[in-house]
């Protein structure tokens, strides 16, 4: 800025010299032509400095001369500038959504107008902002830590599945997470309602089909029975702790028991669906990537802790913009959705 307005105050002083070498020669020519200006510039400069004065001998920059009227307060880019921060991974839209439920109202054009201005338009450029921030606080970073920031997910391939209602298909996979010192690789078992998107996970160190029927059991079963829901389907891939002999594989005969269809994949490697995969991608850039970079884990139980405060945000208060989802939270998608049970009077009339 310093150096704009020297600029500006030379060629004002430049300007003036011309007006009073031409009063001294009485000759508007030979003084245009010694100090390099037409005469059509010579008669311009003098009407703007017998209109406005020594201001009407500086250039004037074209263009607005103050903020942009419809460039948001200052108090909402700091709301935007604050949130970015403890959710980098989140996109504009995502960031409007969220401020509008806090009662800070602001489009997703004003976000992203507020990242190009300080230089946050890409995901990675956020991500090192918070780490910044997070050094400034001294707070420590492992080297596996740091090494997430560069790490992102492929983009998933996008695959319609058809869920009508809620329970219609539930989708299961198993990801790895990550590995912990002293205890090992740790590994999440992922559950979602296709329909509404609500999501369960539940982590353990091993990879067996003893932990699949576990979440089943603890965490999703129990939740559908609450809100008075079914699940009809479930879809996996064909991973060892899904798929093996139905009359002695412990996750098949669970299902049975349970008059739940299963269906797999038919890849010859294990795949899932693509509801599963964008799951996973979202846990990684809104949960594990942010939480590994702030905290250092030593159990598994911490690591569970942290991820089910994640889960509640997730399905309660979190806008989904899924297929079908029109901005709803996966918990309202998931009551609305839900299939009344209908009475079986057939049955009991052939008793009876």
């Amino acid at each position: 800025m310093t150096t704009n307005s020297n600029v500006a105050q030379k060629a004002a002083r430049r300007k003036l010299n011309l007006l009073e070498l031409a009063q001294e020669l009485d000759n508007v020519s030979k003084a245009c032509l010694i100090m390099g200006y037409s005469r059509q510039q010579f008669y311009e400069i003098r009407r703007n400095f017998q209109t406005y004065g020594s201001e009407g001998l500086l250039d004037k920059i074209p263009g607005a001369k103050g903020p942009h009227p419809n460039r948001v307060s200052e108090e909402v880019e700091k709301a935007i500038l604050e949130y970015s921060l403890m959710n980098p991974t989140q996109g504009c839209l995502r960031v409007a959504q969220q401020l509008n439920l806090q009662d800070v109202n602001v489009s997703s054009s004003g976000v992203r107008g507020v990242w190009s201005r300080n230089k946050l338009l890409s995901r990675h450029q956020r991500l090192m902002r918070l780490e910044d921030h997070h050094r400034e606080t001294q707070i420590e970073l492992t080297e596996d830590q740091v090494r997430l920031l560069e790490k992102f997910s492929p983009e998933y391939r996008e695959r319609h599945i058809q869920a009508d209602f809620t329970g219609h298909l539930v989708a299961m996979d198993t990801f790895l997470v990550g590995t912990l010192k002293g205890i090992g690789r740790v590994y999440l078992q992922t559950v979602i309602d296709c329909h509404s998107r609500h999501a369960w996970g539940r982590m353990y160190t091993t990879k067996v089909p003893v932990t699949a029927v576990q979440t089943l059991n603890n965490d999703v079963l129990p939740f559908f029975e609450e809100q008075g829901a079914k699940i009809e389907t479930v879809l996996t891939d064909n991973g060892r702790e899904y798929c093996g002999r139905p009359d002695k594989h412990p996750f098949e005969l669970f299902l049975q028991l349970e008059d739940i269809e299963h269906r797999t994949t038919k890849v010859r490697r294990p795949q899932s669906n693509g509801y599963v995969e964008r799951l996973h991608r979202t846990f990684l850039d809104e949960h594990f990537r942010i939480s590994g970079r702030t905290k250092f884990y030593e159990s598994v139980q911490e690591m569970q802790n942290d991820f089910d405060g994640y889960l509640k945000h997730y399905n309660n208060e979190r806008p989904h913009q899924g297929r079908n989802m029109d901005g709803r939270t996966p918990y309202q998608a998931f009551v609305e959705g839900i299939k009344p049970i209908e009475n079986e009077p057939m049955e009991m009339n052939s008793v009876a």
